[in-house]
């Protein structure tokens, strides 16, 4: 394979160069200084020439190598090189390809003036008070020496190479007055230069992304720098990286690995309000060249290149791919914003996931970091003086919560993020339902604003609150009853009517066989009154539990039991087993009260809904007994475990307690397996 032959002199043929040597193709950079080689990484498959070439040497250069094709990545300024590649390659006759620099279209024209030359610039200079930074290199210096003026104000800034140091010191500028740095530069960085020397004018060229340009306008105009800009050549036509990319491909017959420069942070605002970012979040933001987040968070700030609406990775991810291909090989920092703190109820981890999946698959080459915000938690805890690390904290912000009444039954003190002022209202009518109306209730509306309210409400008022906005509250109770640990409702607590019920010892060891988690999906088939779900949905507000049963008296029980509860982790379908349980959502585990004479079609459904779901059944029959045998044996199955229980209660006869028997009941317990 023939070698690419690359005139470099800028970050874009670097960059080139180091995709092409990762790609295992062969390449020879042309730098025209010691500089310009010192800064390559040094490879293998890289070969360097240092030195300037005119045409006449250009031209012998190309014919004593073995190349396919010529790339022209020089600086966009250097006419005179750029004009002698082209006219050796013309009469060699060999391919040509000019790598163009990205220019920034899109920046505030605000406190800039521009000049086709550096002689009007500099002629310029000589109507401008105070110090000047020139950031245009060393190459053009003499032109701003030449007026004494504006010499013995210049602070000027070269690449720290000899070459740069020696014009800066043939034109008289003294040490004190020479800037010997190699960027790229951040704005912060700018900024520290322009209060260092007390500047009040910057000179550069229009040097496109890679050159530095956003940052050297962004710092100049948050101080009140004017800036004078030497436009680009308009003449100066070429491809994009990508482009030369792609038509390199083509000459090499070779893939061409392309640099992944994506920096993506995810970050916590805080409330929304600026004066609440942490200062690193601050920073960031101040850095991106793009953000992202939802409207109301991003409308402040301003990236250098865009900002988009997004939060979701729906629509993040492909938006993503798109500004990679657009930017291909620029060093693009993205932040996506996120309200609060990125680790507490945030859409952060949903998206962070997302992204990793992306970059374990090999689709998106990027580096994630997370920064933290203060929550609206925090913040509500602070201006009302109380602590959170006792309390139990909830959020409805975008998600249902179930049980908000039982939750806060138990909990002295309670906080909860709110989507609006809708679940506010649903907090109220929760709490009066529940006849908790003692609650003290302190609404935090629209926090860190200047709009900001922390009002003490009653139930009542929450209910007839209309304020649309954000909302936190803390609920205090001083009547807050310990839970209690361990699952047990007395027979006597259930509306039962004439429907059978699961005994309470048979639900006690039912449900430990059950071998539920904090996060289970529960049918409960044969629900009868609805013991079993009620003492299930009990034991976490994380758990739901769906109540299947077909007949009419049984479903209006199972409500009612629902109700007297306040249990909002149950649902009912009236229904004959295994018939709905395909339209039910996906479950972890399963309780077989009473099957109705199906009970093999219902555990083939169960089967097919989740080959490892956990199954416990109860048999009072023999024939149930037999059968449940007998229909295991179709199944393969793990963690078998088969109880008979006999209970006895005693009866008070007289002065006498006598002992009476309930039905032996006998309990399969067992998971699926899926194994072969």
């Amino acid at each position: 394979m023939k070698e690419i032959l690359i005139f470099a002199g800028t970050t874009e043929g670097r960059r080139l160069s180091e995709c092409l040597a990762d790609s295992g193709i062969q390449n020879t950079v042309c730098v025209a200084t010691q500089y310009g080689e010192m800064v390559l990484n040094e490879h293998p498959l890289v070969k360097i020439h240092c030195g300037r070439m005119d045409k006449t040497e250009i031209e012998e250069f190309i014919k004593n190598g073995d190349y396919s094709v010529v790339v022209d990545a020089t600086h966009p300024y250097a006419e005179i090189i750029t004009e002698n590649i082209k006219a050796a390659v013309h009469d060699i006759d060999i391919p040509y390809l000019r790598l163009k620099r990205e220019l920034c279209s899109d920046v505030k024209e605000e406190n800039i003036v521009f000049f086709n030359t550096n002689e009007e610039c500099a002629k310029a200079l000589e109507d401008i008070q105070g110090n000047i930074l020139l950031t245009t290199g060393s190459k053009e210096l003499s032109k701003y020496c030449n007026l004494e003026n504006v010499k013995k104000r210049l602070f000027v800034r070269v690449l720290p190479g000899v070459e740069s140091l020696s014009l800066c010191l043939e034109q008289g500028i003294s040490g004190k007055n020479i800037i010997a740095m190699q960027g790229p530069f951040t704005d912060e960085m700018n900024e520290a230069l322009i209060h260092q020397y007390n500047i009040s004018c910057m000179v550069t060229k229009e040097s496109g992304r890679s050159g530095g340009y956003y940052e050297k306008i962004k710092a100049a105009q948050k101080n009140g720098v004017k800036v004078f800009v030497i436009g680009h050549p308009k003449d100066d036509k070429g491809l994009s990286f990508n482009e030369i990319c792609i038509e390199l491909e083509r000459f090499c017959k070779h893939d061409i690995k392309k640099k992944s420069l994506l920096e993506i942070t995810l970050a916590g605002i805080g409330m929304g309000k600026k004066t609440g970012l942490t200062q690193e979040v601050n920073e960031c933001i101040k850095g991106a060249d793009i953000i992202l987040g939802a409207e109301r968070m991003i409308a402040s700030f301003n990236p250098q290149i865009e900002k988009k609406p997004y939060y979701s990775s729906k629509q993040i991810i492909p938006y993503l791919y798109e500004i990679r291909n657009k930017y291909i090989n620029d060093k693009l920092k993205i932040v996506i914003l996120f309200s609060g703190d990125s680790g507490f109820y945030s859409g952060c981890q949903t998206l962070q996931k997302a992204l990793l999946e992306e970059i374990e698959m090999n689709r998106l080459k990027a580096e994630i970091h997370i920064m933290p915000g203060i929550s609206s938690i925090s913040y509500l805890a602070a201006s009302i003086g109380e602590s959170y690390h006792d309390a139990s904290v909830l959020s409805m912000h975008g998600k249902e919560l179930y049980n908000i009444a039982n939750r806060i039954k138990h909990s002295l003190k309670t906080f909860i993020i709110m989507s609006g002022v809708k679940d506010v209202n649903i907090l109220g009518k929760c709490l009066i339902k529940a006849g908790m109306n003692e609650c003290e209730i302190i609404t935090g509306y629209q926090l860190s604003y200047d709009n900001q309210q922390i009002v003490k409400r009653t139930a009542s008022e929450c209910i007839q609150l209309n304020d649309n906005g954000l909302y936190t509250c803390f609920i205090k109770n001083p009547n807050a009853v310990p839970i209690r640990l361990t699952h047990g409702l007395a027979d006597s607590e259930f509306i039962r009517d004439n429907i059978p019920m699961t005994k309470e010892e048979v639900r006690e060891i039912s449900i430990c066989k059950l071998h539920l988690n904090q996060n289970s999906v529960v049918y409960d088939i044969g629900s009868g009154t609805g013991s079993i779900a009620v003492e299930i949905a009990r034991l976490s507000p994380d758990i739901f539990v769906h109540a299947i049963e077909e007949k009419n008296e049984a479903v209006s029980l199972i409500n009612k039991n629902i109700d007297k509860f306040q249990l909002e982790n149950i649902s009912v379908l009236k229904s004959k087993a295994p018939d709905g349980l395909k339209d039910l959502p996906f479950a972890t585990h399963a309780f077989i009260g009473g099957s109705g004479g199906n009970l093999k079609e219902i555990l083939q459904t169960l089967h097919d809904i989740n080959p490892n779901m956990r199954v416990v059944i109860n048999a009072i029959s023999m024939e149930t007994i037999c059968s449940i045998k007998e229909i295991l044996t179709l199944f393969k199955i793990e963690n078998e475990e088969i109880v008979q229980i006999q209970v006895n209660r005693s009866k008070k006869a007289g002065k006498h307690h006598l002992m009476m028997a309930e039905n032996p009941i006998w309990i399969c317990a067992f998971n699926f397996s899926c194994e072969v």
